[in-house]
């Protein structure tokens, strides 16, 4: 598998390295993302950040009297926008490690 490549010429260390800053980068780069989930005919919607911290919730008066619904609904954006969160995450470190090239001499 690693016929042809003098594996005595890695630098751990390099390798090490370049794993901290591409993780560094994809954290900093998810946290700028945002995710929305609208709900209900647009009844519900929510924003979260790629922290999965939420940023904006809007609700219709409607549903202000109808707590059964209010609570599925609500249950329901922030299913999706965890979703979509955790899919971008996924993506990204998959993405992550398709970059990582400890072969790479500069």
């Amino acid at each position: 598998m690693f016929e042809g490549i003098d594996l005595s010429k890695i630098n751990l260390g390099d390798v090490m390295n370049q794993v901290q800053d591409m993780a560094a980068k994809a954290k900093e780069d998810g946290a700028n993302q945002i995710f929305t989930s609208s709900v209900g005919g647009g009844m519900i919607k929510m924003s979260i950040n790629g922290n999965s911290e939420v940023i904006d919730l809007q609700v219709d008066d409607s549903l202000l009297e109808d707590k059964d619904s209010l609570q599925i609904l609500l249950i329901s954006a922030m299913n999706d926008v965890l979703k979509q969160s955790d899919d971008s995450k996924k993506a990204m470190a998959m993405n992550m490690m398709g970059g990582l090239n400890p072969f790479n001499n500069k």
